[in-house]
């Protein structure tokens, strides 16, 4: 979820031209869809993928900036916010699928996950009303490694199931685990409903998330710091492929299953570390997995650097055709776009 924050830098136009030659060969799954969450940072990629491919998209716009976003991504605009849930029933009703990649951001500094996630419970059942026994596609992200998956012993796949979240676990991110239950539940409501999980890091030329967050606080404290023995795997992805896989599980997803948007089985953070480290010039420290020493470096983010999260997309690349094409977390890096000159 922390991987998700938005940003409304225009997706760049070169691969949509690219693909506009393509959606002549999809014609014939033209579908309308209606998409939440159209100009944040996955969603400014997902919008002129799907159109790229022949789809007619419909996006969900609150303001006026946003709206002016969604229209220069090539996609009609709807006016209305993810909290109206009669906007969102009407819109999934009158489409032929619906993509959902908003959060209830504005909910966190009140009321912190859980009520995120009680309002994203809502919008989920909301779907589920406007879309039973239609077999419509409903495609909704969620999280790799659903906390709590580091004791699996094994790297997780799709068919790990997301662990029981609720008011056991109020305060953690395993809060929002009964979204993902509510999504993979409505397929015995007759809707074609999955989860796409999203690795911590999206990397992109657009990214906001949490690997600028990362070098920003290598220049700050002057060494890339990673937990321990920095061992620990982080799965990563490009926006780009991330895109093309929400519309892959749109187009042919069986109905109740979870996506593996990764593009291999994780990166060690500590290589992570250092690929960062080589490009600011910037020794890689190990900082104690301590109660003092991990919040004392990497402060809000302490807890996440931790995560260990080994996970396989083979059912994804061989259910649904799906292979990452663009460059890895660690060529990526070597694009320029994250270390700017100057």
């Amino acid at each position: 979820m922390w991987s998700r924050i938005w940003t409304t830098d225009p997706y760049d136009t070169a691969l949509s031209v690219h693909n506009s030659i393509s959606h002549i060969t999809h014609k014939e799954h033209h579908m309308k869809v209606f998409v939440t969450g159209g100009t944040g940072h996955i969603g400014s990629y997902i919008v002129p993928d799907l159109i790229a491919a022949g789809h007619e998209v419909t996006g969900l716009a609150r303001s006026d900036a946003s709206a002016a976003t969604v229209s220069a991504l090539g996609a009609k605009v709807r006016r209305g916010d993810i909290s109206d849930l009669d906007v969102l029933k009407k819109a999934a009703a009158e489409s032929d699928g619906v993509i959902h990649v908003a959060h209830r951001q504005d909910l966190l500094p009140v009321g912190g996950l859980d009520a995120v996630a009680a309002a994203e419970l809502q919008i989920m059942l909301a779907y589920g009303d406007a879309l039973a026994g239609t077999g419509k596609p409903l495609v909704v992200s969620g999280s790799i490694g659903s906390p709590g998956w580091e004791k699996l012993g094994r790297s997780a796949t799709e068919e790990d199931p997301a662990l029981p979240g609720g008011d056991a676990y109020k305060g953690t991110l395993r809060v929002r685990n009964v979204v993902e239950f509510a999504v993979v539940g409505l397929a015995a409501k007759g809707v074609r409903s999955s989860i796409v999980r999203i690795p911590p890091i999206a990397h992109s030329t657009t990214d906001v998330g949490f690997l600028p967050l990362l070098i920003g606080l290598a220049k700050e404290k002057g060494v890339v710091g990673y937990p321990g023995d920095g061992a620990n795997l982080w799965p990563a992805v490009h926006s780009r492929d991330l895109a093309s896989l929400f519309r892959l599980a749109l187009e042919k997803g069986p109905a109740g299953k979870n996506w593996h948007g990764i593009e291999g089985e994780g990166i060690q953070f500590r290589e992570i570390a250092e690929a960062i480290g080589s490009r600011l010039g910037l020794p890689a420290v190990s900082i104690p997995a301590d109660v003092l020493m991990l919040p004392g470096f990497f402060g809000f983010l302490a807890n996440l650097v931790t995560l260990d999260l080994p996970a396989s997309n083979l059912i994804t690349r061989q259910t649904l055709g799906w292979e990452p094409a663009q460059p890895s977390l660690l060529a990526d890096l070597d694009n320029g776009h994250y270390f700017p000159v100057g």
